[in-house]
């Protein structure tokens, strides 16, 4: 079966919300703000939701901080990344990097969730959307901090996601509500916004491709492209990670299609999960599709995104040390 991500509208599960994810090809699930209540409430509706599944669900988050940082009250307040370059003394910012990326990923998974899909490898260039969710402006500052923000989230025992391949932030337009084009050659694109992942491939478990059209190399939003999917990550780079698309139903993504049209194309390409967000009905046709088999070793890709083992609860984890430790970049 093809793997799916999907999301729920509300605070609890619907009769709908688990008939889906106990569906074979759905595999994962988003959390979005709305899904949030109260601590209690949300780690309730995170075992109804494995429950409901009744097999392996990777449930995931948008928390890089700033922003984007999907739940508030009882969590750490992380700051935007871009911030970081406050921070005038180099070991310093490398050292609050790396606290943040533990911060952050210690207690998104102390409430039972797997990843956040963390973190951005953007340049801060000119996108709307993208901005101080960057690191930086300069992609070896980016390689540096991000290096140092992973280590932090594989020593809190979460598995990374770089984004968005090959690089969003010299776009102005945002692809949420647009569809994107980058007109630059794939020498200008490899010597400044794919450094970042170029650098850091090695240590990236997952990465999320943009929804921009890259003209001058492929026709075909990076997501839905074999030439950047298959040539470049796979072949070019051995990238053997998980490939997340990002949300198909994004503007960015309309340009491959109808919801079935662009998980197909998706899947084809070479994503080993696709997410459909914010779209009940588009979900349901994506189901009903004649989708292409996951392959084994994507399915075994996945599978190594899930928390290996159970994390200690978010009471337990602001008692430690380590806690305390990290709170000091806040």
């Amino acid at each position: 079966m093809a793997q799916l991500m999907i999301d729920i509208a509300g605070t609890e599960l619907t009769a709908e919300d688990k008939k889906l994810l106990a569906a074979p090809a759905v595999n994962g699930l988003i959390l979005f703000t709305r899904n949030f209540a109260s601590l209690e409430q949300l780690q309730e509706l995170i075992r109804e939701a494995r429950a409901a599944a009744a097999k392996p669900l990777l449930i995931a988050v948008d928390h890089e901080g700033g922003r984007v940082q999907r739940f508030r009250e009882g969590f750490s307040a992380i700051p935007s990344m871009g911030s970081l370059q406050k921070i005038e003394n180099e070991d310093e910012r490398q050292r609050a990097a790396r606290d943040l990326g533990w911060l952050m990923a210690a207690e998104v998974q102390a409430v039972g969730i797997d990843i956040s899909f963390a973190p951005v490898l953007d340049v801060d260039d000119c996108s709307d959307v993208i901005g101080d969710r960057a690191f930086s402006a300069v992609p070896s500052e980016i390689s540096k901090l991000a290096s140092s923000f992973i280590e932090g989230m594989h020593e809190a025992g979460m598995a990374c996601t770089g984004k968005h391949f090959p690089g969003h932030g010299s776009v102005q337009a945002d692809s949420h509500i647009a569809i994107p084009e980058d007109d630059r050659t794939l020498e200008q694109i490899r010597a400044h916004d794919l450094k970042p992942f170029l650098s850091l491939i090695q240590k990236l478990d997952g990465i999320m491709p943009a929804h921009v059209i890259y003209p001058q190399i492929d026709p075909q939003p990076a997501g839905f492209s074999e030439f950047w999917l298959q040539q470049i990550l796979r072949s070019e780079l051995q990238f053997n990670g998980t490939i997340f698309s990002d949300d198909l139903s994004m503007q960015g993504a309309t340009v491959a299609g109808d919801m079935q049209q662009r998980a197909v194309t998706a899947l084809k390409a070479g994503c080993d999960m696709i997410l459909v967000c914010n779209d009940r009905a588009g979900a349901v046709q994506v189901l009903d599709a004649d989708l292409p088999a996951t392959e084994p070793e994507s399915a075994q890709r996945v599978n190594r995104m899930l928390m290996s083992s159970s994390a200690v609860s978010l009471e337990e984890l602001k008692r430690t040390q380590r806690w305390e430790q990290a709170q000091r970049w806040l």
